[in-house]
């Protein structure tokens, strides 16, 4: 793909993207009101949990408590409680808690704004600090997840061998205008058409741009 076809690729997966569900992070967002809190505990939720799954327990978890204050009141078994069976929800109840008391304690119960402070907090890494501060804040970010790393490359927008590098080639390279909704788009096509492992390449309307760098097989 070349550079300038990413203004080509981006309205056809804006469309395609209407025919499918929402994706965990659109799951997330619905239930968390835009607040910062919300999307930061909503995200922490979601990492290797299914959309239904981690929308459920946002709702349960957000009835009880949906401010740091009120959170911290609640013991790690009950957080454990409300957000089972989200994936590691042991390990995700005692980072919630301690994200929570250093809200309280370091930012007067305010999640920070900025992706280095966010990467300090326990159990956040750069795609959770980077939903807060465009899902929370509408600053730019650019969220990477192994879908986006995986089609940017397959494509030959980028050529990189982790999430975070291909995060940082993005910010080097995708119009700013993109960097917010590539996660999503990308999430729903390689749930959907662009799969890791024989990706339907016969239905694609991006097969024409696409270099198909590392497809041995496909539908």
């Amino acid at each position: 793909m070349r550079d300038d076809d990413i203004h080509i690729a981006i309205p056809i997966l804006e469309e395609e993207s209407q025919q499918w569900t929402d994706t965990a992070l659109s799951a997330v967002a619905a239930v968390t009101r835009q607040d910062p809190f919300r999307i930061l505990i909503g995200t922490v939720l979601s990492l290797r949990t299914q959309d239904r799954t981690t929308a459920k327990a946002c709702q349960r978890l957000f009835a009880l408590a949906a401010n740091p204050a009120d959170m911290q009141k609640l013991s790690e078994e009950t957080i454990d409680r409300a957000i089972y069976p989200v994936g590691f929800h042991f390990t995700k109840a005692r980072h919630i808690r301690e994200i929570c008391a250093i809200l309280i304690e370091q930012y007067d119960s305010r999640v920070p704004d900025d992706l280095d402070t966010l990467l300090t907090l326990p159990g956040v890494g750069r795609k959770t600090a980077n939903l807060v501060i465009t899902l929370g804040y509408g600053k730019p970010g650019i969220c990477v997840d192994t879908h986006v790393h995986r089609i940017t490359n397959r494509w030959g927008y980028v050529s990189t061998r982790t999430p975070e590098e291909t995060e940082f080639a993005l910010r080097a390279k995708l119009p700013p205008e993109y960097w917010i909704r590539i996660n999503d788009l990308l999430v729903t096509y390689g749930q959907n058409l662009c799969k890791p492992i024989s990706p339907h390449c016969s239905r694609c309307r991006l097969a024409s741009l696409c270099a198909r760098i590392g497809v041995d097989k496909s539908r």
